[in-house]
């Protein structure tokens, strides 16, 4: 073979691998503003490139070791706000709970001694206190009663819903702790891979 056809074949072959060096920033453009997975597969069916050239040319492998590692960074922070969101909602929920559990037994405990007071009040007044007055005071002690029952009730379902807040952050813990263990197992295989 004559040096000239040597020197036009290397020249060809550095323009065809210059190309394909192209394609592949290219196709990591693309794919990142898509938002999709960046994975040497996807770059190399994007760039139409073989993922042999990806791995044995040495320009072509960091452009694919920087784009994966930084969209695997870039995915571990979305997941990371996504998990500190939905676990601060779920804290919030659960802390408004309790207050409002909190608030609900303070009043039902004020309630029952202000009925106490009064019942004992409405005894001395029974005694002391002819026809129509011990009438409204039993109207109003009947109207405290149902006051009780309903504070009672109000109490029983802030109750019911906090546990049922409890019951959904251990379920959104549960569920967290799953979708970081399917995390670490998709990591460590693509790094296998490398």
């Amino acid at each position: 073979m004559r040096p000239e056809s040597t020197a036009a074949a290397i020249a060809a072959r550095r323009r065809q691998t210059e190309q394909k060096l192209e394609q592949v920033k290219t196709a990591i453009g693309h794919l990142r503003r898509e938002r999709s997975r960046v994975t040497v597969r996807a770059i190399a069916q994007r760039a139409d490139v073989s993922a042999t050239f990806l791995y044995e040319n040495t320009d072509a492998r960091t452009l694919v070791q920087n784009a994966v590692t930084d969209s695997r960074s870039r995915h571990n922070r979305q997941t990371q706000q996504q998990h500190d969101h939905i676990e601060a909602t779920w804290r919030e929920r659960a802390l408004n709970a309790e207050a409002e559990l909190t608030r609900a037994q303070k009043e039902v405990l004020a309630q029952r001694q202000q009925i106490g007071e009064l019942m004992g009040q409405l005894r001395d007044f029974d005694q002391m206190v002819p026809g129509e007055s011990v009438q409204a005071l039993v109207t109003e002690n009947t109207t405290l009663r149902h006051r009780v029952h309903q504070l009672t009730r109000d109490h029983r379902t802030l109750q019911e819903r906090l546990e049922g807040a409890r019951s959904n952050l251990r379920f959104a813990e549960r569920r967290i702790s799953d979708l970081e263990a399917e995390l670490l197992e998709a990591l460590l295989p693509d790094q296998g891979a490398h």
